[in-house]
């Protein structure tokens, strides 16, 4: 049974059984009632695609990550996809590697299969482009920030003030040569790392020495020969890192080096990945709310859906804040005394 026929057996039109299946709010209860049990009776699945091209809704979003094995990247994209279920809509989601050619590949792409919207994490696109697809109708919301684009929709978190939080910690931990491992991206929250780390240093009378900062690759190996870089020519008490992954491989360094963390030098991450906890000895970090960020995310995205443009809202910034968690790779004895 298709959709007209359903419509000619209930004695109403196709547009008032589309606005049960799609806008049932619409629709009188008894009304409503009615149709949807010749449905039910029928076991009637409506075309998706086919409906999409009736209300202009595929009821597809598009989600691209910078790295889909990173667990980061992942949990923000899970809370993307709670909203959008519960929403009734399906994701796609694709690699962008934190490259601008494979973002703009899978924008073309989205764009090709007519989603509704699209949620970009850390883009490595310029301002310019992400305009040619909002101005194609194709609302875009922002999670995260790896370069400086105005006027949209965005997520981030205020990575200054948890840098700043860190190194106070560290600095109350009676440590002064502070090294600091600065991935190469995301290249905006990298910086506001950076800048939080000077602001925290120079507050406490201690010299922002340039040969205690390396900038690595973001990840365990970047870490690794960052750190066997570094003390092999400086004799840090403790070394902070912009991301965990970075920790891993500075913490791997130092083992190798027979260097004792913490009781030689002190590790601290930034971002509370999974593995943190598991570690050895359990890594001091800031954690990012990765499954909020998602979430507030999409809301956003589907504020933009459901308004078609019509009112053309001012864009938002939410802006959310990292927790740290003090553990032992900062000679912190037990977990118990976790800073929540």
């Amino acid at each position: 049974m298709n959709i007209k026929q359903i419509a000619k057996e209930a004695g109403v039109s196709v547009a008032t059984v589309s606005r049960v299946l799609n806008h049932p709010e619409n629709v009188a209860p008894a009304t409503r009632e009615k149709i949807q049990k010749i449905i039910d009776q029928a076991e009637y699945k409506p075309n998706w695609f086919a409906q999409g091209l009736n209300f202009n809704k595929t009821k597809t979003i598009g989600i691209i990550v910078p790295h889909i094995l990173n667990t980061m990247y992942m949990e923000i994209a899970k809370g993307v996809e709670d909203v959008a279920l519960q929403k009734g809509y399906i994701t796609f989601i694709g690699n962008g590697e934190m490259n601008s050619n494979a973002e703009n590949s899978y924008l073309q792409q989205l764009e090709m299969r007519r989603v509704d919207g699209i949620v970009i994490m850390f883009t490595s696109l310029e301002e310019e482009r992400l305009r040619e697809i909002e101005k194609k109708g194709v609302p875009i919301v922002l999670i995260g920030e790896n370069k400086k684009i105005e006027g949209f929709n965005i997520v981030r978190v205020d990575c200054k003030s948890g840098a700043e939080k860190m190194v106070k910690h560290l600095v109350a931990s009676g440590h002064r040569e502070i090294a600091l491992l600065q991935g190469s991206d995301p290249e905006t929250e990298s910086m506001d790392i950076y800048e939080g780390y000077c602001n925290v240093l120079r507050e406490n009378g201690i010299e922002v020495k340039k040969n205690l900062v390396s900038q690595v690759a973001n990840s365990i190996e970047g870490g690794y020969l960052g750190a066997k870089k570094m003390i092999a020519s400086e004799n840090p008490d403790a070394i902070f890192t912009t991301s965990d992954e970075i920790a891993y491989g500075a913490m791997d360094a130092l083992k190798d080096a027979g260097v004792r963390v913490p009781e030689d030098v002190a590790i601290a991450g930034y971002g509370n990945n999974r593995m943190s906890n598991m570690v050895e000895p359990k890594l001091t970090t800031a954690e990012l709310p990765y499954h909020m960020m998602g979430v507030y995310g999409a809301r956003l995205l589907f504020d933009l859906i459901e308004d078609d443009g019509k009112n053309k809202p001012e864009p938002k910034v939410i802006t959310l804040q990292s927790k740290m968690k003090v553990r032992k790779s900062c000679g912190h004895k037990e977990r118990i005394g976790e800073m929540f």
